[in-house]
């Protein structure tokens, strides 16, 4: 009775891109979502290789281009404002360090969900506390309401996942930390941008700016290398503190930046880590996206991992009808080598993305001015050349509701 209802935990990209094709698939899903409302505005996110191919087959690539963010690459400055280094947009075909596509993460979230809101239950401001399986499925409790039976139930509730929590153990378990924090905000467009993402390192830490889709404002990022556990879970005003305190005479236009910090009202602040985990699947329940295997914000892979994870994970469930042990163990083998790909770091890694002294960050800008020739050209672009690692295979439609291939 229950087998075609899946609950879905977390309402970001990869919970409502999976709802698209499970109802596709005659399958009947819910999305539960912690935040009260659907969360808008967030850091700009990068449709590349496969997930910009999903998308396509989604049917959503127009809607996709009307929210995109118009960049003309990235530039590494110095003290002074002067850039020291740049890739333009179109460098790498498009799929350099700033993608061909750009579109702020609530926007395309947005566009998720109005794709998703005709055959979608979302319940919002609520969360799974409890997950009971037995053979024939899942009971579900939840933070409000009263508890309900799933086929099937998926974490798709990112890096700190509380489905994965519930089920595979603690975070610490299943959660490298890459010894950085980052913070992610908007601040009014008062920095001269001219369409370029702008970043900035001193020892120790890194400031990027970068422009927004809304006229008047510009999307801030903070990170530095200090390890802070639990810092997702502080309040904004501790946050703000600890950020202000860091970031204060560090150069260029950190002062402004931080003095804008305190009148923001969307600072999301995190440790950067990676999800390591040796199955994605325990009975009825099974992991997508950041909760499965994120890659962290560095690789740039992050949102196009998740759009092909989802596509995968329910064409899987569609091919192997009532056997979800089956559609799981094809889901894994059809994404481990392309989420195993997309984990490795690029050049430098973290110490790269926060040089800790400034003869670091001499080195690493004068590797940098190679970026576009031999042989760091041919390094970065086997970087980029992840996001489409991946035969994307091809799903025939199982319901007679779905007229569509996959």
């Amino acid at each position: 009775m229950h087998d075609k209802d899946v609950l879905i935990s977390g309402a970001g990209v990869a919970g409502p891109a999976l709802a698209h094709w499970l109802v596709r698939a005659g399958y009947r899903p819910t999305i539960v979502e912690r935040a009260p409302a659907p969360r808008p505005g967030g850091q700009t996110v990068d449709l590349r290789g496969a997930g910009r191919t999903v998308v396509e087959r989604m049917g959503l690539m127009p809607a996709v281009r009307e929210v995109t963010v118009e960049e003309r690459g990235v530039a590494y400055v110095d003290t002074t404002g002067r850039p020291r280094a740049r890739m333009s947009a179109d460098a790498f075909g498009g799929e350099g360090m700033v993608a061909e596509i750009e579109v702020m993460r609530g926007d395309l979230a947005q566009v998720l969900l109005d794709a998703t809101t005709g055959g979608v239950e979302y319940r919002y401001d609520d969360a799974v506390t409890a997950v009971e399986q037995d053979a024939d499925g899942v009971t579900v409790r939840f933070r409000r309401g009263p508890a309900r039976r799933f086929g099937l139930v998926v974490g798709a509730d990112g890096l700190h996942s509380g489905v994965r929590a519930l089920v595979f153990g603690p975070e610490e378990r299943n959660v490298s930390s890459l010894g950085c924090v980052i913070a992610f905000f908007t601040v009014p467009d008062r920095y001269g941008l001219d369409g370029w993402m702008q970043m900035y390192n001193a020892p120790g830490a890194m400031l990027a700016l970068r422009p927004d889709r809304v006229p008047g404002q510009v999307k801030a990022l903070m990170a530095f290398r200090t390890p802070q556990a639990g810092i997702h879970r502080r309040d904004p005003a501790a946050q703000r503190e600890l950020l202000t305190r860091t970031f204060t005479g560090t150069g260029w236009v950190a002062d402004q930046v931080v003095a804008d910090l305190q009148d923001s009202t969307d600072l999301v602040v995190d440790e950067l880590g990676q999800t390591r985990m040796g199955s994605w699947s325990s009975g009825r329940v099974v992991l997508l996206g950041d909760a499965a295997w994120c890659p962290s914000p560095l690789t740039g892979l992050g949102t196009s991992t998740a759009l092909v994870g989802a596509y995968v994970l329910a064409g899987e469930l569609a091919r192997a009808a009532a056997d979800h042990r089956a559609a799981f163990a094809a889901y894994e083998r059809v994404m481990r080598p392309y989420t195993d790909q997309a984990q490795e770091l690029p050049p430098g890694g973290v110490h790269g993305f926060v040089p800790s002294s400034r003869f670091a960050i001499a080195m690493f800008t004068g590797l940098l001015r190679w970026m576009n020739r031999w042989p760091m050209r041919n390094v970065l672009a086997r970087q980029f050349a992840k996001a489409d690692a991946i035969e994307l295979p091809g799903y025939e439609p199982q319901s007679e509701a779905s007229s569509s291939t996959f």
